[in-house]
């Protein structure tokens, strides 16, 4: 470790709560359990498996091992090829390619590079022999279930991936009780997911058909897992809370290959740090059983986009849409977004729980009211306020039927009816990141005598670069029961006090290496865009000095990212990081006890 993370490390250990002895002793044995590896293999290196090992890997997985290859190798069929160029914007097809992730790289940063081989997991066995055959053998182990870090935490070259896609299963439970609490905990509604379950899935089990509600992701196609291991939020978070919340009990395969089911009473440092801790460091989830919630009767959306004839009026705009949220829409009825554009413009994009539509008319009344009266702004885009009873919301027959343009179907033959995706998400599908950051603003910037400062600071912003208020991953004005849950969790508590997240990116067109017809994406103009990107943050953070990131929506280069990311809750992050795997045999890049590896996860710092 370098001098500064060995200081950072020995700081933090003393403030575990949990530590018997916070002393320089519990220190010195941190540091001589960090291992014996002091590099991972590489094929080609002295100690990769022979093709013999891996053979006994496969039979000791059903079969299972594959070995990975890109569509656009230069040794992949034709046909592989064109099929991944007609599909490359179908977040389904990525899910279902091991060797392709949903983001194909990020500027100066990572690009989407395969595995060597894949462990395609059907059943928890698998993942244990798995586990075990990468700690053995000392390499470098991935995992993937939906494949959509933005961080390029879902493949990485010469490395060993558990693929999770098929261990997809969801069960309902009328009463379920985790292990071990019987008696103490009173049975809950409740639904299992397997690993590699999509919210897709997950959403058309638990509401369409069931007519329940359970806390998941805004995007259909990302994984469970790996949404509730950073926390996850989603449209009506500001009323239910995260996801990893509504977390009841896990099971995990942790370094050591046991399988362990986990929960409040159950091993619980590891149960909280699954909770927001971020995916791919602690161990491998199989599988997950997240309560459930009663439907709300209606759910619904607001859209329109406001355009500013001047920098002036913008200002204007800008400031009496903060106060129209701070009194109308702050509370846990409303979720998702005001974008607010560097051309002046301010585009809705908001939804809504447990309203009808008269009554979500009515509340945007007055502010649609104000628009129209002025001569220097108008509506681009008029608005529109839609309901639909809530049990619709993820139905994709219904929307097939009534309004087809608003969702996009997976278009292979054969593939599930129910497996569509928003139109809104489709332009993420395949993404090369530019830029990307994210920021909890407190909800103390909503005070009558601080909001004239935000207004200023997000026109400010606006100057370099476009971005998103996300008010339903802000959980201030959420209810209590919602805020006690999502307490209870690892994500950074700055969460509990913001009103939204503000969120800034840029991104071009798909761009994984090999992709005939171009040279890939124009550098010059992306690292153009990252640094518009960047500047438009900071401008946006001189009125929320210190304010923490969410870990799946954040800066690749984000520099204190343990403080970022987690907050005070780092230290208690690392000692379950220590105890449940000392080797460091999961890493993840920015992910708990990364400090201690080379940025690419090969090499003992």
């Amino acid at each position: 470790m370098r001098r500064r993370d060995l200081l950072k490390a020995a700081l933090a250990l003393p403030l575990i709560p949990w530590a018997a002895s916070p002393s320089l002793a519990f220190a010195r044995e941190a540091m001589a359990a960090v291992g014996q590896w002091r590099a991972r293999v590489r094929p080609g290196q002295p100690g990769w498996p022979s093709d013999m090992q891996w053979e006994q890997l496969n039979k000791a997985v059903g079969g299972r091992l594959q070995r990975v290859q890109s569509p656009f190798d230069a040794q992949a069929s034709e046909a592989a090829r064109q099929e991944a160029l007609a599909q490359i914007r179908n977040p389904y097809y990525l899910g279902d390619t091991p060797s392709l992730t949903q983001t194909s790289g990020w500027v100066d940063a990572w690009t989407s590079r395969p595995s060597v081989y894949a462990v395609a997991a059907t059943q928890t066995a698998d993942v244990v022999a798995a586990v075990n055959f990468a700690r053995e053998h000392r390499l470098r182990l991935v995992v993937k279930g939906g494949g959509h870090s933005y961080q390029g935490t879902s493949d990485a070259p010469d490395s060993l991936l558990i693929w999770t896609r098929h261990m997809n299963a969801v069960t309902l439970h009328d009463g379920f009780v985790p292990v071990g609490c019987e008696g103490l905990q009173a049975p809950l509604p409740a639904v299992t997911v397997q690993a590699g379950a999509m919210w897709v899935d997950a959403y058309a089990a638990v509401t369409t058909e069931a007519g329940r509600y359970v806390q998941g992701g805004g995007c259909m196609t990302v994984g469970v897992a790996g949404l509730v291991q950073s926390g996850g939020f989603g449209s009506f978070s500001k009323r239910f809370g995260t996801a990893s919340g509504s977390l009841l009990e896990a099971e995990v395969v942790t370094a050591d290959g046991k399988v362990r089911v986990v929960n409040a009473r159950q091993e619980p440092e590891l149960f909280w740090a699954i909770k927001g801790g971020g995916g791919g460091s602690f161990g491998v989830i199989t599988r997950l059983t997240l309560r459930t919630h009663e439907l709300p009767q209606m759910f619904g959306a607001v859209f329109g986009s406001i355009q500013a004839d001047s920098d002036e009026a913008y200002r204007a705009l800008i400031a009496e849409a903060l106060r129209f949220y701070r009194d109308a829409l702050f509370n846990p009825h409303w979720g998702e977004q005001m974008v607010f554009r560097g051309d002046n413009a301010l585009r809705l994009s908001m939804v809504f729980q447990g309203l009808d539509q008269a009554t979500a008319e009515q509340t945007w009344a007055p502010f649609f009211a104000w628009v129209r009266a002025r001569k220097d702004c108008r509506f681009k885009d008029e608005p529109r306020v839609i309901a639909l009873p809530a049990r619709h919301f993820w139905d994709a027959e219904f929307f097939r039927q009534h309004a087809p343009q608003l969702v996009v179907p997976d278009s292979r033959p054969g593939a599930p009816r129910d497996h569509v995706l928003w139109a809104g998400d489709e332009g993420q599908v395949g993404q090369f990141i530019h830029g990307y950051r994210s920021a909890w603003l407190p909800q103390a910037l909503l005070d009558p005598q601080r909001q004239p400062a935000l207004a200023d600071a997000i026109f400010a912003a606006t100057r370099h670069w476009g971005f998103s208020l996300h008010f339903n991953k802000g959980l201030a004005g959420a209810p209590a029961d919602a805020l006690e849950r999502s307490r209870d969790t690892a994500t950074n508590p700055q969460v509990l006090e913001a009103f939204a997240l503000a969120i800034t990116g840029g991104e071009s067109g798909p761009a994984f290496p090999g992709m005939p017809g171009g040279a890939g994406p124009d550098l010059e103009d992306a690292r153009s865009e990252a640094g518009r990107i960047d500047a438009s943050m900071d401008a946006l953070l001189r009125v929320a000095p210190g304010a923490g990131s969410y870990v799946s929506e954040s800066n690749y280069f984000e520099r204190d990212w343990q403080a970022s990311f987690w907050g005070p809750h780092y230290p208690r992050l690392a000692a379950a990081k220590h105890r449940y795997d000392p080797e460091g045999l999961f890493f993840v890049r920015h992910g708990v006890g990364s400090e201690g590896w080379s940025e690419d996860g090969f090499t003992r710092r």
